[in-house]
């Protein structure tokens, strides 16, 4: 993760979406520092289309990574998704070998953040403990071994 001239508090707080709907964004980060572990937050979409998700979550990655320029995520957790987000011109590459439960969001400045990916079919208690464990400062836990330590 690229340090960013901004600072943040310990977790970004889950925000209302007042753009596309009437739910929150349910994603927390980590605060900026030169090493982060291997995620730098978390985030638990509300289903399996990454193309109806993906817009609310680059609203609020904006401050952090600027304008998006590409996102990776592993095929398997996701529906089908086009290969580009037009609104937003960014770029979409499912991948099979990446792990099934991130997404990296690139910026157009080269800023880069890996998000656990909550599944959205987890049970809210188990989601929120995920979501609190990913964005701990400091913390190096791998994916796997959040979302088991959370319970799912």
């Amino acid at each position: 993760m690229s340090p960013a001239s901004t600072s943040f508090p310990a977790a970004t707080a889950d925000r209302d979406q007042t753009a596309g709907g009437s739910h929150s964004v349910r994603l927390r980060l980590k605060p900026i520092a030169p090493v982060s572990g291997y995620v730098d937050g978390g985030w638990w979409p509300r289903s399996r289309d990454l193309s109806a998700e993906l817009p609310a979550v680059f609203a609020e990655l904006g401050d952090r990574v600027g304008p998006v320029a590409r996102v990776s995520y592993h095929l398997d957790g996701w529906d089908a998704a086009p290969r580009r987000m037009p609104a937003r011109a960014a770029r979409l590459e499912g991948f099979r070998t990446t792990d099934p439960h991130t997404l990296t969001v690139v910026g157009r400045q080269g800023a880069r953040l890996v998000l656990l990916v909550v599944p959205s079919s987890t049970p809210d208690a188990t989601a929120e403990a995920a979501l609190d464990a990913a964005s701990i400062a400091g913390d190096a836990h791998s994916p796997a071994d959040l979302l088991a330590g959370a319970g799912s």
